[in-house]
């Protein structure tokens, strides 16, 4: 059997980090290894624990989830971070995923679907909305890199990103393309050095930006 995954809540309403914990402590594929209730806090205990994701509120009193989430960038953690947030708005959402959320769920949201956006974001899938999409796609001063760019990847490297863009996981680039993992997360390392871009979620929208996907 798989490892679990392991997440960490970061929120600073008490009642959300426990209605999140009982509900994630039934699943048997995760494990909540730790709380926190800002966004210092929550860098410290993800540097502590290293967990595989973290489920990050974005407004929080101190430092809130976009600042934790540029610092956790800066400190180069693994963890897939899962933005939770009550704001609907493009304007809180969006600078959470410029600043390198893989996506985010509200807090309404269905406690299945939570639980499958967990192992999404574990299995390194991207989860934006079309709207959300949208907007960062028409906002071009994140967007990193001209169109020229494109021309510097070899023919594999365009291939794995195609099917970034299309939200495979590694694992699924591998079977797709018949290499092997290791060897996909070379080629996203070297589109990202290339294309001077952060995260997947930037390479999936460089991809959608310039045509190589719908």
């Amino acid at each position: 059997m798989a490892d679990p995954i392991r997440v960490l809540i970061v929120d600073d309403h008490q009642v959300v980090r426990r209605g999140l914990r009982t509900f994630l402590e039934i699943q048997d594929d995760i494990e909540v290894v730790g709380e926190a209730a800002d966004g210092h806090e929550g860098v410290a205990c993800a540097e502590e624990l290293r967990p595989d994701v973290v489920l990050m509120d974005v407004k929080m009193p101190g430092t809130d989830g976009i600042e934790a989430l540029r610092e956790l960038r800066r400190l180069q953690n693994p963890a897939r971070v899962l933005v939770v947030t009550s704001f609907t708005e493009q304007r809180t959402v969006v600078p959470a995923l410029r600043a390198g959320a893989a996506g985010y769920v509200y807090k309404d949201v269905d406690p299945d679907a939570l639980a499958g956006a967990i192992r999404s974001i574990h299995a390194g899938h991207v989860l934006l909305q079309p709207e959300v999409a949208g907007a960062l796609l028409a906002d071009d001063a994140g967007g990193g890199g001209g169109s020229g760019r494109g021309s510097v990847l070899t023919e594999r490297e365009r291939e794995v990103l195609e099917l970034i863009a299309d939200g495979r996981s590694n694992r699924e680039i591998a079977r797709t393309l018949v290499l092997s993992e290791k060897t996909v997360k070379t080629h996203v390392s070297n589109i990202l050095m290339k294309l001077d871009l952060a995260d997947r979620t930037q390479a999936a929208l460089w991809a959608v930006r310039h045509g190589l996907t719908d």
